[in-house]
């Protein structure tokens, strides 16, 4: 049996850590300019969350959440050349959003602000918004990788090649309850 490298979906750090506090269970995907299909595609059902920094904007964050996204630029560098994995995800479910009222109902489920979030939804407008609903764990330790040419570039899913990454124990960040409950708010602001 060949051994693959383990999937990771690049996000913007301040979303990561989001994520990984609880504070929210989705992202949204268009996909990256780079994506080999144009537009995105689920390539796997679980994941590392590999944090990026560069694209980051605060005028694209609710004000509530902008000091989050200077915490995550503390310490960083254009110039690195590690970065830590800190969580792991399952997806949950991958909704299809096609439409600007169905968006708006997500609204107090992310840190984004609405304007960005349309900004998605427009862009390559035949193409749905992905809302996927992630389980997600944070690693028992956080794990320093080195940042190969590979992970480089506007692309959504790269594959890590450290296998120090198989040996960390995770745990959800949300109890089985807890996940649950998040889930059915946001399946019911959707109708």
């Amino acid at each position: 049996m060949v051994e693959t490298e383990p999937a990771a979906l690049k996000e913007w750090a301040v979303a990561v850590e989001a994520l990984r506090s609880g504070r929210q269970i989705l992202i949204m995907r268009k996909g990256g300019i780079r994506e080999e299909t144009r537009d995105f595609q689920v390539e796997s059902e679980s994941f590392y969350l590999f944090p990026t920094y560069e694209h980051q904007k605060k005028q694209w964050m609710k004000p509530e959440h902008q000091a989050d996204l200077d915490k995550t630029l503390e310490g960083w560098s254009p110039q690195d050349t590690e970065v830590t994995i800190r969580c792991y995800a399952e997806l949950f479910e991958d909704i299809l959003i096609a439409d600007q009222q169905q968006l708006n109902q997500l609204s107090e489920y992310h840190i984004w602000t609405d304007s960005f979030a349309e900004e998605r939804l427009k862009w390559k407008r035949a193409k749905p918004l992905h809302v996927m609903l992630l389980r997600i764990y944070e690693l028992s330790e956080p794990v320093r990788i080195p940042v190969v040419p590979e992970y480089n570039g506007c692309k959504s899913w790269i594959q890590l090649k450290d296998a120090a990454l198989k040996e960390v124990r995770r745990k959800p960040v949300l109890s089985d309850a807890e996940f649950e409950a998040a889930v059915a708010r946001i399946k019911s602001s959707l109708g």
